[in-house]
């Protein structure tokens, strides 16, 4: 299929080229922004919808503002990716996400168009405060702009930085980018025209003028005056909330006008000494693509898809995803158990929990991005007899750890931790993989810790968690299909603290926590085939840790291997701790923990990422042939 014609868009190899354009050019610059995203996004997938939203917004930043001077960060990052084709990076853009290729986030190291790395959300106030107060320090005069989401709006931590930003009245721009509708009243021609009026530096001259004067009246006529002023702006533009914060409010206006968006920003540009500013633009998901529009979700992340009929391009047929066993499994014990909750922080569909809602709607609640409300929120339930599940991504629960420590373990309570992409996610790189959870919750004392080798296992483990009921628990699974193993309709609780053995054997022992046991077992076929015969065992459990089974494979093996998709620090510490203790690391034993490597994996296929990290069937083999001194034909690690 041949790419859109671009004529403007080839032009522009930095934004600084943006500026020579007319407004009407602009205008023709955005479409075929529009254009060359939907087309790049279609060859690699990714996040469409979000930046379709903001196409206009980035040619008219870019075209404003004298970027990488002033300071531009994006909210969360997915929704960059036309920034990134008019910041020198469109020769890569069909890269992105993919191995070797561009980041489907903002990244330091990718541009110096990128001052601050992003995909975790809500964090863009809080760096472009930090930048703003370091300028103002050193002197310097730059512009700092910060567009965040809606979405990231319902995060506590934005509130956080801008109560801090008004009490330090450094100059900040932020631009809040409402694509859903949630905050802002219908906007129109009158609203765009208050913005560009409020926004320029005669009335802001005025405005304080007035203000100043206003204190040398009686205090009855002041208290009157700023009433009057109060009331104006909250009917015309609705922006107390955000006054009431300290920052001077402009908005709402249509974020796909350019004759809208660029006098106002232009405004905001040359308005020295004004404080912190907030731009209220409100724009829509898929802008400019029917199939993104007309979705549901709005296209949010796609799979590679046909540009002329937005069909996504489908993977074959195969086992169910584990987050899909999850919410089944869940489901079921719910049907049981009228106590079961179930919570998430703005991730329904994310972690299948959308299917427990429409069973169960009073039952399910999405909290939006908090995830530290959501553990205590959780912990309150757990307190009058409720049996809450907490689903949220392994790596978004470093969000809370505060809370999980203080809310729910100190205190007991059986709050259960559904911790979904555990270990390494593909495309999404190392923001989003699940590396650190075993070691952050593993030091944690009274708490239990599963790990699902199969989908099987998982359904037992939900099962688990909801028989549990007099201390807090969390569990980990994988992104993606299971293995095709046949899954209970309910699952059968397991007992605490005791895993199970799956292959006996005499010389090497292997014990897997989690989804490694799959390669666990062709590495044992390997071994066998040269004559070594190897045990492999499920540990189910990283605390309690099953004791006795790790004291037989330390006394009855010469090699023992523990391997899990998580961090050093993790299981095999535990495992390690216990053998050093009782002496079982005094004599012979070749102990050999595999974990994730000390680095950040870059975004790839999973299995290559697990070849990256040496995790995969053959360097465990590497790694049981190089304890026994015997030669080995490949190294340990990739």
């Amino acid at each position: 299929m041949a790419r859109p014609s671009t004529p403007l868009l080839d032009r522009v190899n930095v934004p600084a080229d943006l500026r020579n354009y007319s407004a009407d050019q602009l205008k023709q610059l955005a479409e075929e922004l529009r254009a060359e995203t939907i087309d790049a996004v279609s060859v690699t997938g990714g996040h469409l919808g979000a930046s379709l939203g903001v196409v206009e917004l980035t040619v008219a930043v870019h075209a404003v503002f004298e970027t990488p001077r002033d300071r531009l960060i994006w909210d969360v990052g997915h929704q960059a990716y036309p920034h990134k084709i008019l910041t020198g990076r469109r020769d890569r853009i069909r890269t992105l996400r993919q191995e070797g290729g561009l980041s489907g986030f903002t990244r330091r190291s990718e541009s110096e168009y990128d001052p601050f790395g992003a995909a975790h959300s809500s964090t863009s106030i809080s760096a472009g405060l930090g930048m703003a107060v370091a300028r103002d320090l050193k002197g310097d005069t730059r512009n700092v702009i910060a567009i965040i989401g809606d979405g990231s709006m319902s995060a506590g931590m934005a509130y956080e930085a801008m109560n801090n930003a008004g009490a330090l009245k450094s100059r900040l721009i932020v631009i809040l980018n409402d694509n859903d509708m949630s905050i802002a009243p219908p906007v129109g021609a009158m609203s765009a025209y208050l913005s560009k009026v409020v926004s320029s530096r005669p009335f802001l001259s005025v405005r304080e003028m007035m203000v100043r004067l206003a204190k040398r009246f009686p205090r009855p006529i002041e208290r009157t005056a700023k009433r009057a002023e109060e009331f104006a702006r909250t009917v015309l533009t609705g922006g107390t909330l955000f006054e009431e914060l300290g920052f001077y409010y402009v908005g709402p206006i249509d974020g796909h006008d350019l004759d809208h968006l660029l006098p106002i920003l232009r405004n905001l540009r040359d308005a020295e000494d004004s404080g912190p500013i907030l731009l209220h633009v409100v724009t829509q998901k898929g802008k400019g693509y029917a199939p993104a529009e007309a979705s549901a979700d709005k296209y949010h992340g796609v799979q590679k898809f046909n540009v002329i009929t937005g069909e996504q391009q489908k993977a074959p047929p195969g086992p169910p995803a584990y987050q899909k066993v999850f919410a089944q499994s869940l489901i079921a014990e719910a049907e049981a158990d009228e106590r079961i909750v179930a919570v998430n922080a703005a991730m329904p569909s994310g972690t299948s929990l959308d299917m427990f809602a429409k069973k169960f709607p009073d039952r399910c609640f999405d909290v939006g991005i908090a995830e530290q409300h959501a553990v205590t929120f959780a912990a309150g339930m757990a307190t009058e007899g409720l049996k809450p599940f907490c689903a949220i991504y392994s790596t978004f629960l470093q969000r809370a750890y505060d809370q999980v420590v203080h809310d729910v373990v100190l205190q007991g309570l059986p709050v259960r931790f559904a911790m979904d992409r555990a270990g390494l996610v593909g495309a999404d790189g190392a923001t989003h993989a699940g590396s650190f959870d075993i070691a952050y919750l593993g030091c944690l004392p009274g708490i239990v810790l599963m790990a699902a080798a199969d989908e099987a296992e998982l359904a037992h483990i939900v099962a688990t968690a909801a028989a549990l009921d007099d201390a807090p628990c969390a569990f980990r699974y994988p992104r993606g299909e299971g293995t095709g193993i046949a899954v209970p309709a309910r699952g059968t609780p397991l007992e605490i603290g005791r895993g199970r053995v799956l292959r006996e054997g005499t010389s090497i022992a292997i014990l897997s926590y989690g989804t490694r046991l799959a390669e666990a077992m062709k590495a044992a076929d390997e071994l066998a085939a040269q004559g070594l015969s190897t045990t492999v065992a499920d540990a189910r459990f990283a605390k309690p840790l099953d004791t006795t089974l790790v004291e037989r494979l330390a006394r009855e093996h010469e090699v023992l291997i523990t391997i899990e998709e998580g961090s050093v620090g993790g299981f095999g510490s535990l495992v390690a701790q216990h053998l050093a203790w009782q002496g079982l690391l005094d004599g012979g034993l070749k102990f050999r923990p595999m974990c994730l490597p000390d680095r950040f994996l870059d975004h790839a296929a999973p299995k290559v990422q697990y070849d990256w990290a040496g995790l995969n069937a053959r360097h465990i083999v590497a790694t049981a042939l190089t304890a026994l001194g015997a030669p080995v034909a490949q190294p340990a690690r990739a």
